[in-house]
């Protein structure tokens, strides 16, 4: 079946990937396209549920990424998202990788990147998240620059997480992209204690001074061992975390060996993401206090891929590759599938 968003994707592919993402970054802020959105998405799902203290509008949010210096929250809000997260931003700004640093691998319906954080910095994202109108739940997602070493990291952490604390739903501790050298190395051993252990003293800190409790997440990646997921979910009990995020991209490029872009450096999403990432929400389901929110991200292209989600044992979804293949419609077919989903169990 043709859609609406068959004609926009035939034109955003004929550019390169990166800019075909900005391209339509900056279309989706202009006059009236806010509009156009919502006829290519639908109506919104009102699907409400309470996580962690906070009011998600519907289960299917938008992963970070997509927008690292939040200056596109309203628009991407039109498309029926029931929560927003952006970033990663880092203390200062930074380029990111060389360019060319984005791949499609359309066979597969997956994208390769190497953005390594490219970002405008706090002072600017913090400025454009002031910007916004949308009163939905914004989570905020924090990383290292990558000329901090990792025995620094935790100061530019408890920067992001102090000067976000004041405006964010809830803040994502990001140590596991694999575009920054050395960072997921963060996710290990005493190195992941001594972060999480600083943040919530942090949070505390922020706290005392009289501002409110915000939720802290950890998005992990998706290449780990069943020993380092059960670390992993024992550490932010410990820590009191209130979530986990699962999963970022993968270093595992087997799936996809036969597309000529198979040997690029950087981390891959989409489509072939599906069935590691939910293995990793298994595992943390079975490891995690019953309840425990877990978002789970990575290889939604249907609805149906995010009832996987849910039935591994997710609380919430995040998209962002199957936006570039299957469009806006994408939003509000999962968050239906998500409501009739859980209005049928006990």
């Amino acid at each position: 079946m043709v859609s609406l968003y068959d004609p926009v994707r035939a034109a955003m592919f004929q550019l390169q990937p990166e800019a075909a993402h900005d391209l339509t970054l900056r279309l989706s802020a202009l006059p009236g396209a806010a509009g156009i959105i919502r006829a290519i998405a639908g109506a919104p799902v009102d699907d409400p549920v309470t996580l962690m203290g906070l009011r998600f509008a519907n289960r299917v949010g938008l992963a970070a990424g997509l927008d690292k210096n939040a200056r596109y929250i309203d628009a991407l809000a039109a498309s029926g998202f029931g929560f927003l997260e952006v970033g990663t931003v880092t203390p200062k700004p930074q380029p990111g990788n060389a360019k060319p640093r984005m791949f499609r691998l359309a066979q597969q319906r997956a994208v390769i990147n190497r953005f390594g954080f490219n970002n405008d910095g706090l002072d600017e994202f913090l400025r454009n998240v002031g910007r916004r109108r949308f009163a939905g739940v914004l989570g905020l997602n924090i990383g290292k620059n990558a000329v901090t070493p990792n025995d620094r990291a935790i100061e530019d952490y408890r920067l992001g997480l102090r000067r976000c604390h004041p405006v964010a739903s809830y803040i994502t501790v990001n140590i596991s992209s694999p575009n920054t050298s050395d960072l997921r190395a963060l996710q290990h051993d005493q190195a992941l204690s001594d972060m999480l252990d600083a943040l919530t003293a942090e949070r505390a800190a922020c706290e005392s001074d009289g501002q409110r409790h915000v939720p802290l997440l950890l998005k992990i990646a998706p290449d780990l061992s069943h020993d380092q997921i059960q670390q992993i979910a024992g550490q932010v009990v410990a820590h009191g975390f209130d979530g986990v995020i699962a999963t970022n991209t993968t270093i595992d490029k087997s799936q996809v060996a036969a597309s000529p872009h198979a040997g690029e450096a950087g981390g891959l999403s989409g489509g072939p993401l599906l069935q590691r990432s939910n293995e990793v929400i298994a595992g943390l389901r079975a490891c995690l206090p019953p309840g425990f929110p877990i978002i789970g991200v990575g290889g939604i292209m249907s609805a149906a891929d995010a009832l996987q989600k849910f039935e591994a044992g997710a609380n919430l979804v995040q998209i962002y590759t199957g936006l570039v293949y299957q469009g806006p419609a994408l939003v509000g077919q999962c968050a239906a599938a998500a409501k009739r989903y859980f209005a049928q169990r006990p």
